[in-house]
């Protein structure tokens, strides 16, 4: 009975020391949970994942919950998510760092987050989630193409949203500069209106308007602005002398919008045709035209007025080109028989010949005394040219020697 009372009273004994540590250590105090540092504020561009970050010092038993501050909605308590969002995810390193994820983050997202611990009193802190968002031009009221009348003003618009508030910036898509109404030429100008005052035909092109918030991608849209104007001509050249037998061009420069026709005409306005005789050609480089007539194996019959006309539903204009007879170069030379002295292809009369012997001067199939011709303080093929120059004036006047 000793013994049993013996082993009783060891169990009894051991009961009691166990029952005692428990209750030690239960009741022994754990160290108060704490955060170790502040939750970090982030940005995040909108469709990517935001994370943010809390990190917990001593948790023991306690449990880390996230919630959204400004609708006091709670989001995950430890492991678990209550929110029915899918796009809400939880996670932890240790129970010491825990991760609130947001998945395909919205703009609406943005706003404040807790990080709690459950003690009594409560402990949290709070970070800012910050979404930021890329420009986006809005179709309206942003300008559409624009046809407008040259000497009209003009106003182009662009709209953009985007978080933060995108700047908006003009340039022309030629690289040509902006001629602002205050005078100055510009490579690029900002603002979300481009006015442009008694707009000229140089101002038609298109323009672009570039949206940007330092968000990436920049967007851009291009806008056109058309101006539309009667046809206008230029001629460099509207006497052109010229000689049997030669080739010649004619040259005609046009600007209209709409686009004009363009074509060529005689005197009496029949309209010159595209054959082995005449080439016309045109070359359009936006609403500037060069117009151009190519005239083989000249003949008596070519010489007169020409007609460079350019049509459009606003007008139309021409311009004329005289072509005129003139010697032909490559025939003019002095001929004498009993000469022997020849230079660079004229020949003169042999020393000690009578100086009052006239040389003759066959110009275009018609002997003239070169006597009776001015110039005479000249020779040589200088008072050839300057003579050739002087009957080409007399025959226009209806003079003749």
């Amino acid at each position: 009975m000793a013994g049993q009372t013996c082993s009783t009273d060891a169990l009894a004994t051991l009961t009691s020391f166990l029952v005692l540590f428990w209750c030690v250590e239960v009741a022994r105090p754990f160290e108060s949970p704490s955060f170790k540092q502040p939750i970090t504020n982030t940005t995040v561009a909108v469709g990517r994942e935001a994370i943010l970050e809390c990190l917990v010092e001593n948790l023991n038993p306690y449990k880390v919950a996230w919630l959204r501050v400004d609708t006091q909605t709670i989001l995950t308590i430890h492991n678990h998510v209550i929110t029915k969002n899918h796009r809400i995810g939880v996670t932890h390193s240790e129970q010491k760092t825990w991760y609130l994820h947001i998945r395909e983050v919205r703009e609406s997202d943005k706003g404040w987050y807790m990080c709690q611990i459950n003690t009594d009193p409560m402990k949290s802190q709070v970070g800012y989630l910050n979404v930021v968002v890329p420009p986006d031009i809005l179709d309206y009221p942003t300008s559409a193409d624009m046809v407008v009348d040259e000497g009209s003003d003009v106003s182009l618009r662009c709209v953009a949203k985007g978080s933060p508030e995108p700047s908006i910036t003009w340039k022309r898509e030629d690289g040509h500069l902006i001629h602002l109404q205050t005078g100055v030429d510009v490579s690029s100008t900002t603002g979300p209106i481009l006015n442009l005052t008694n707009v000229k035909r140089d101002h038609m092109a298109p323009y672009l308007c570039i949206a940007s918030n330092g968000v990436p991608p920049s967007v851009s849209k291009r806008i056109m602005l058309i101006v539309q104007f009667p046809p206008s001509v230029w001629i460099q050249y509207q006497l052109i002398g010229a000689y049997d037998a030669q080739q010649i061009t004619l040259e005609c420069h046009s600007e209209a919008f709409p686009k004009s026709i363009n074509y060529w005409t005689r005197d009496k306005g029949e309209i010159i045709p595209h054959n082995a005789k005449y080439v016309p050609e045109i070359v359009e480089t936006g609403f500037k035209v060069h117009m151009k007539l190519t005239i083989n194996f000249l003949g008596p019959q070519d010489y007169g007025i020409y007609r460079c006309i350019s049509k459009n539903s606003l007008g139309d204009m021409e311009g004329t080109i005289n072509v005129y007879r003139i010697p032909n170069p490559n025939r003019i030379q002095t001929r004498d028989k009993s000469a022997s002295k020849v230079n660079n292809g004229v020949t003169y009369p042999k020393e000690g010949r009578e100086k009052d012997r006239a040389d003759l001067l066959y110009l275009d199939n018609e002997l003239y005394s070169s006597a009776r011709l001015p110039f005479p303080g000249y020779s040589g093929p200088l008072r050839l040219l300057l003579v050739a120059v002087f009957l080409c004036a007399l025959s226009k006047l209806n003079i003749f020697i």
